[in-house]
C-alpha cells in the first residue's frame, strides 16, 4: 500500500465537470492498493498520516502534524501509483489490486483516517477525475507499508 501526501493550501476534485470534493489547508493523499495489501498496513499508513509532522511551527520548522493545524484531508485512489516501470516503457500494473478488493481496502483506509478525528473528503473511486491543487512548499512524501 502507497499513499502519496502532498500538502496543499487547498485542492479538489472534479468528475464529469462538476466538483465532487474539495479541501483547505492539509493534506491530498493518493492512495494505491497493491495485492496482499491488508488492514494493519491500513491502520498504520492512517495513523501516520495522522500525526505526520510537515507543517511548520512559530520557528517555521516542520514540527506540526494536519490534526495541529486543524488540516483537512482528501483522499483520492490512484492505482497508477502500482505501476511497475522497470521494464520499456509502458507501466505494468501487475502488482495492482483488482477493482474490487482495492476498494474495500480503500474505504476502510478513509474511515481510519476519519477515526482520527479528521475531517476527509473523497473522490470517487475509479472515476476519471481532474485534480486540483495548490501545493504548499512544494511538499511531498511517500509513505508506504
Amino acid at each position: 500500500m502507497k499513499v502519496l501526501v502532498q500538502k496543499v493550501l487547498s485542492a479538489s476534485v472534479e468528475v464529469n465537470q462538476k466538483t465532487v470534493s474539495q479541501i483547505n489547508r492539509g493534506l491530498l493523499l493518493f492512495i494505491s492498493i497493491e495485492k496482499d495489501d491488508t488492514a494493519a498496513q491500513a491502520d498504520y499508513l492512517a495513523k501516520k498520516v495522522a500525526a505526520l509532522r510537515i507543517f511548520e511551527d512559530e520557528n517555521k520548522k516542520m514540527n506540526l502534524s494536519v490534526q495541529d493545524v486543524n488540516g483537512e484531508l482528501l483522499a483520492v485512489s490512484q492505482f497508477t501509483l502500482a505501476a511497475d516501470l522497470s521494464r520499456g516503457n509502458r507501466p505494468g500494473f501487475d502488482s495492482a489490486a483488482a477493482p474490487k478488493e482495492a476498494e474495500k481496502l480503500y474505504e476502510y483506509f478513509v474511515e481510519q483516517l476519519k477515526k482520527q478525528n479528521l475531517p476527509v473528503q473523497t473522490g470517487i473511486f475509479q472515476a476519471d477525475m481532474s485534480v486540483k491543487l495548490i501545493n504548499d512548499g512544494p511538499c511531498t512524501f511517500l509513505l508506504q507499508r
